[in-house]
């Protein structure tokens, strides 16, 4: 299956891939950082002889894979953070026009004014989500110190379910397009289940 590609796969330009790719998914929410995560770790997983019995060859390192894809997932966080807080008013402007994002942001606040983040761990997996809560806690000028452990337990638990989607659907499955597929449904399935809980109306 990763033949064709196995040499982008086996050297250290996937990591920068994958690295840039979950950096600015942040702005570009059509990017398929998901998508490479899960092919990098399924790669991995065929190469280390894992899926397959085969002698193992250069592959991505899994625990490498998930520092990079966090790290750079929480730096994207950071950067966006840092742009809606400086041009704030604007971003409040259009944030007032809309309903949903003032919801949004009313929720963001809520939550971690009383010390909880999970909201910003679940729109870590919802399309999009990412970007509304790191704009939006950027634009209330929340604090850096409330924002930022939540932001960052996000991207892991992302990049770690990413991952091992990735890894042990190769396992299990085989290194197939099959296994590749179940994989990206499992994570789309996630996306979607998160997308209905952060919209679900808070019950507070």
């Amino acid at each position: 299956m990763f033949e064709s590609v196995g040499a982008l796969f086996g050297s250290p330009w996937i990591y920068v891939l994958v690295g840039l790719s979950v950096l600015l998914d942040v702005f570009l929410p059509v990017l398929p950082s998901g998508v490479l995560v899960i092919t990098a770790a399924t790669a991995a997983a065929a190469g280390s002889g894992a899926a397959t019995g085969q002698v193992p060859h250069e592959v991505p390192d899994i625990l490498a894979l998930i520092l990079c894809a966090t790290t750079a997932s929480v730096l994207g966080d950071l950067v966006a953070y840092r742009l809606a807080w400086r041009g704030g008013e604007r971003l409040a402007r259009a944030i007032a026009r809309s309903r949903r994002l003032t919801s949004a942001q009313e929720r963001l606040g809520e939550a971690l004014a009383k010390g909880g983040g999970a909201l910003v761990v679940l729109a870590r997996f919802a399309p999009a989500g990412r970007s509304v809560v790191s704009l939006i806690a950027g634009a209330a000028h929340r604090r850096a110190r409330d924002f930022l452990p939540w932001s960052a337990l996000a991207g892991l638990s992302w990049a770690a379910y990413s991952v091992a989607l990735g890894y042990f659907g190769a396992h299990w499955l085989g290194a197939t397009w099959l296994a590749t597929g179940v994989s990206l449904l499992a994570l789309f399935g996630a996306g979607a289940g998160a997308a209905y809980l952060v919209r679900r109306p808070s019950s507070a």
